[in-house]
């Protein structure tokens, strides 16, 4: 499974290819200059269409909220702490953004049962359909792009994008231990 996803299973490293080892130090870094502007433009793009897709589900929802609710629908409940953590801010802007979430009755805020000091937090209903309206809003757009590229470029983008992820070593969402995986390469959870 490591090497279908571009890995090599003992260094967790993708693999050179072979015409690399052609290429001299000036071509390399032209080489990786022209990958990395490619994937700034595609990352802007994919931005774009995710603000373009919760825009039509609801106009006062923040991108960085819908990332928490990302968050929260693959990783299933979680403590405010860890979704901090997963989101990189500090515990007391969570805190915030989750408040104005519960406000909107998008997220459940209940103390932990097993640690009373603990807050857990969940989806409500709510959360997960606009979850979902929006992951699948957004999987219709990307597909019908992908959809319009040649077999081949399609086959090469997958290949590119898992050994991007290899190589980062993180993907940006782990799924829940009783969520189905996620794919790593668009965030969605497949539903």
């Amino acid at each position: 499974m490591d090497r279908q996803m571009g890995r090599d299973a003992t260094h967790n490293q993708v693999p050179p290819s072979a015409d690399e080892d052609d290429l001299d130090e000036d071509d390399l870094a032209e080489e990786t200059t022209e990958v990395t502007a490619a994937l700034m433009a595609a990352s802007r793009f994919l931005v774009a269409l995710s603000a373009r897709a919760l825009a039509e589900v609801s106009s006062t929802l923040t991108l960085p909220q819908l990332r928490a609710l990302v968050v929260l629908h693959g990783c299933g409940p979680v403590k405010l702490a860890e979704l901090a953590t997963t989101l990189g801010v500090n515990p007391s802007t969570a805190l915030r953004m989750v408040e104005r979430l519960e406000a909107g009755g998008l997220v459940d805020r209940r103390t932990n049962p097993d640690n009373r000091r603990e807050v857990v937090l969940r989806l409500t209903g709510t959360g997960t359909d606009l979850v979902r309206t929006v992951l699948d809003h957004r999987h219709r757009e990307i597909a019908a792009l992908v959809g319009r590229l040649p077999g081949h470029l399609r086959s090469g983008l997958v290949v590119g994008l898992r050994a991007l992820m290899a190589v980062a070593d993180s993907p940006v969402i782990g799924p829940h231990p009783s969520a189905g995986a996620q794919d790593i390469v668009t965030g969605d959870s497949g539903i």
